[in-house]
């Protein structure tokens, strides 16, 4: 792997759903299996990154899926989801940033970065005119993250990690 390679971000399709399935239950495990229950990740992994699952995603028309590759290598993906948006946003031309999530070994490489870019991009080429997303309340290096993107906090929401209810912070920034 060469050290200075960009990432290059293309369109997930219904081929990638054994990717994404993989991808989605590496990246999350290795961002939050110290803070959780072996039950719980567990519980979680199996209820949200299975292949069918994935495949289902993907063939749904209010998601779009991007895939961050550095040397043919898949490093990160992100999902923007249509849908309603939580009570406290009254944006109406809002989508959400469902997942953002980069392999460990890609931290620090811009593979965040682009990826970000490319789903603000991909927003407005759909017409929205907001992005939101939910944050763990204890993630601090991802809050950091999306500030530095111009998101703002505007409300809060429980996220079910298994059996563990727990506490995100929503964000939002204008496009």
């Amino acid at each position: 792997m060469l050290q200075d390679s960009l990432p290059i971000i293309r369109l997930a399709t219904i081929e990638d759903a054994a990717l994404l399935a993989e991808l989605g239950a590496v990246t999350f495990f290795e961002t939050f299996a110290t803070s959780t229950s072996e039950a719980d990740m567990a519980q979680y992994l199996a209820a949200s990154f299975s292949p069918d699952l994935q495949r289902a995603e993907l063939a749904d028309k209010q998601n779009t899926g991007l895939i961050a590759e550095i040397n043919n290598v898949a490093a990160g993906y992100a999902v923007l989801r249509e849908g309603t948006p939580p009570d406290q946003n009254d944006a109406p031309d809002s989508i959400e940033l469902a997942r953002l999530y980069a392999k460990k070994e890609w931290h620090g490489r811009g593979v965040g970065a682009t990826l970000m870019q490319a789903c603000i991009d991909e927003a407005r080429e759909q017409g929205f005119k907001e992005l939101w997303l939910g944050v763990w309340e204890h993630n601090a290096r991802a809050q950091a993250f999306y500030h530095k993107w111009q998101f703002e906090k505007f409300g809060e929401h429980i996220f079910h990690l298994g059996g563990d209810p727990q506490n995100d912070f929503l964000m939002r920034r204008q496009l």
